[in-house]
């Protein structure tokens, strides 16, 4: 491959890193990993036939979906014990686009990986069920079931009472020194 060839791929995969990085983040709830993912999904587009990609953002967003899938579903994954409540790295972004809540990461982890794809990839970041059905490789009828139970199961998980986030920040810190 040549320098040329190159650097017109990372060119194009520059400005996509961002969004890449919030699918991954939110479908894996860990940095370290959501990184790993893009950074896995950059080589692989190093490798395709670009000239045959119509919509590189597309593209990107599936190859970095199904990665995540294939981390969430792996043996290493499931053979990893954590004991403790699970919370999901703190993410400082400069933009606030496409926010999603602690409250919500922490629904998110409670629904199985193609729940969690179907969930984000249609409500939050508001592709048509046809497209996350490729993405899944599932049909739409299927996307649509497993993004109702999402919502259901993300309903479930919210917070009885509201609690300013001041409050919550002082309540958290309480929690942690103790």
């Amino acid at each position: 491959m040549t320098q040329a060839t190159q650097a017109d791929a990372a060119a194009s995969f520059d400005p996509l890193r961002p969004k890449l990085m919030r699918v991954a983040y939110r479908m894996l709830g860990s940095v370290a990993d959501a990184e790993d993912m893009v950074q896995e999904a950059f080589i692989r587009w190093m490798g395709a036939d670009r000239a045959e990609v119509r919509e590189p953002e597309a593209f990107l967003r599936r190859t970095v979906t199904r990665l995540c899938l294939d981390q969430l579903k792996s043996a290493r994954r499931q053979r990893e014990t954590y004991v403790g409540p699970w919370l999901p790295d703190p993410v400082v972004e400069e933009e606030e686009v496409e926010d999603v809540t602690l409250p919500l990461m922490l629904a998110l982890e409670r629904l199985s990986p193609l729940e969690r794809a179907a969930f984000l990839l249609h409500d939050v970041f508001g592709l048509g069920f046809e497209e996350v059905a490729a993405t899944i490789q599932r049909d739409a009828a299927a996307c649509r079931q497993l993004a109702a139970r999402a919502r259901t199961h993300v309903r479930e998980a919210r917070p009885r009472f509201h609690v300013e986030n001041e409050r919550g920040l002082e309540l958290a810190e309480a929690f942690f020194k103790a």
